[in-house]
């Protein structure tokens, strides 16, 4: 039986011209694995439209994973995030001049949802490949944070692992940005790689230390 892999990237957004979320995910498109088939599918920088197109994704494909992807811009690795949390507060628009602030993305859902993500056999992984990788504690309050809250939200009993990975810039959107750590394109897609195989391998995460003093 061949399982199904469903990633997401953003479209650009803040008047950048590029996302290296989508940069990344668009080329795993058609990948195929071993027991697996990789769709993509891009998502509006938009409050509230892109969990509705998350949700006809995976009502549509019914995958066995689903993996999120967005730009950290200012990030020096591969954010594997653990948790989510039930909160909107945009410091800047998205794509349809909104901004929400201190409101909750499911009225009445709990606080928080955990990625479940093997989140560390997932870094290990990265890291093992020459990837600068780590966990994080801390997915935001922008759009990256409401698809992750609304897919954990949707995925909740479904039996399907799901989470979100946070990318840095690219080398070019860093040039304007001195100093600003990037990532190569080919370096991030080998990360979600290294992601997709380890969450479909992997059952029971592994136990060492990933978390930070603050």
């Amino acid at each position: 039986m061949t399982r199904t892999v469903l990633l997401t990237g953003f479209e650009p957004f803040n008047e950048a011209t590029i996302n290296p979320a989508w940069e990344a995910v668009r080329a795993l498109q058609g990948w195929r694995g071993e027991g697996f088939t990789v769709e993509v599918r891009q998502l509006p920088c938009v409050f509230g439209l892109a969990n509705q197109v998350v949700r006809d994704a995976v009502d549509l494909l019914k995958p066995d994973l689903v993996i999120a992807v967005g730009q950290a811009g200012g990030r020096a690795e591969l954010s594997v995030e653990r948790v989510a949390i039930n909160v909107d507060d945009a410091a800047i628009l998205d794509n349809a001049g909104q901004q929400p602030v201190d409101r909750t993305i499911v009225d009445g859902g709990p606080a928080a949802y955990f990625a479940t993500l093997p989140i560390k056999a997932i870094v290990r992984e990265m890291r093992a490949r020459g990837l600068v990788a780590g966990v994080s504690q801390t997915a935001g309050t922008f759009v990256c944070n409401h698809v992750f809250y609304g897919l954990m939200h949707h995925m909740a009993g479904a039996g399907a692992r799901a989470g979100f990975i946070h990318v840095p810039y690219l080398p070019e959107q860093a040039l304007a940005f001195p100093g600003m750590p990037s990532m190569a394109l080919e370096d991030i897609v080998e990360g979600l790689r290294a992601a997709v195989e380890v969450a479909l391998a992997v059952e029971a995460d592994v136990v060492e230390v990933g978390g930070a003093t603050h």
